[in-house]
């Protein structure tokens, strides 16, 4: 079966999973659920598209089928921030923020981090990607230390509102934190775009793609920019979700088996897509909001990802 064939055919699968989860049950008072099961299927659609491009680039770059972004600690840094926050000054501080204070500020606090962490391992001209990962292991190992630390001091009633933090939500969205997150990572995308031909050439290793008159250097600091900005973008606005750009990217790159990113990157959005608005389907209609969306990712991920290892391995 050719590409375009896969994709028309999982085009078809996404548009019925949008269709079934907009139109399925909808109350007599359409006028007040659809937009707001629109406003939450778009922002599915918005962070699915985030998680997995950044995925797959970033696996790109490291040349590491097992890796995601979520290895630099920023899904750590922003349940220690919202950890601290409460910690600090109680669970109403947090409602004093808002929505949008809270995503403006996890959102800068996420970014200020990746560049402070980049010019750190990249200055006078340095090459050390994977120092780059060994430290971001070691800073997500202590962010959630800390973040464990605090967890067990807090008051039982705060802590539930940092649990509800803690797995990512799409539940109660605020149209206007929506709006513009959509914005940044749309602006992010489309500046990304022009280097998609690129990754084509850098999956093959820096000395091939130097010979092939790729700036290599340049263009992975740049490409690991936009990988934080849009995972930072994406957890501040519904929160962590570890395992889905791991378990897209890779089906992904079973169903197509090519190594065209053109082929490769809409294909892992369509996979997320469908994950994330059939897995909220499931979640709402089979388990009645019982369980959360980011539960049954991780553990269908965590399986993938010891599977993969295994396959490594042999």
């Amino acid at each position: 079966m050719r590409h375009k064939q896969k994709m028309l055919i999982l085009i078809v699968i996404a548009a019925a999973c949008i269709g079934l989860f907009l139109f399925y049950g909808l109350p007599s008072v359409w006028e007040y659920a659809l937009p707001r099961r629109f406003a939450k299927v778009f922002a599915i659609i918005v962070v699915g598209t985030a998680i997995a491009y950044s995925s797959m680039i970033f696996q790109t770059i490291t040349n590491n089928r097992i890796l995601t972004p979520s290895i630099l600690g920023l899904d750590s840094l922003y349940v220690l921030l919202q950890t601290g926050i409460i910690y600090f000054f109680g669970a109403a501080k947090l409602a004093d923020l808002g929505k949008n204070g809270n995503f403006l500020l996890s959102t800068g606090l996420m970014v200020c981090f990746s560049f402070v962490l980049f010019f750190l391992m990249f200055r006078r001209g340095g090459r050390h990607i994977f120092l780059l990962l060994l430290v971001g292991i070691v800073c997500g190992t202590l962010f959630r230390s800390l973040s464990s630390f605090m967890q067990m001091l807090i008051d039982p009633n705060e802590f539930q509102v940092v649990q509800n933090k803690m797995f990512a939500s799409f539940n109660n969205l605020n149209t206007d934190i929506l709006m513009l997150a959509s914005l940044i990572i749309l602006a992010i995308l489309v500046y990304a775009w022009r280097y998609n031909p690129y990754f084509d050439v850098i999956s093959l290793g820096r000395d091939q793609a130097v010979n092939l008159g790729i700036d290599y250097d340049r263009t992975v600091k740049k490409m690991l920019i936009v990988v934080a900005v849009l995972v930072s973008v994406s957890t501040a606005l519904v929160g962590p979700i570890t395992f889905l750009g791991l378990l897209v990217v890779n089906v992904a790159r079973e169903v197509f088996k090519t190594y065209k990113h053109s082929v490769l990157i809409p294909g892992a959005v369509l996979f997320s897509i469908i994950a994330l608005v059939g897995g909220q389907f499931i979640v709402e209609k089979l388990f009645g909001l019982t369980v959360t969306l980011v539960v049954i990712i991780d553990f269908i991920g965590g399986i993938y990802f010891i599977y993969l290892l295994l396959k490594e391995r042999k």
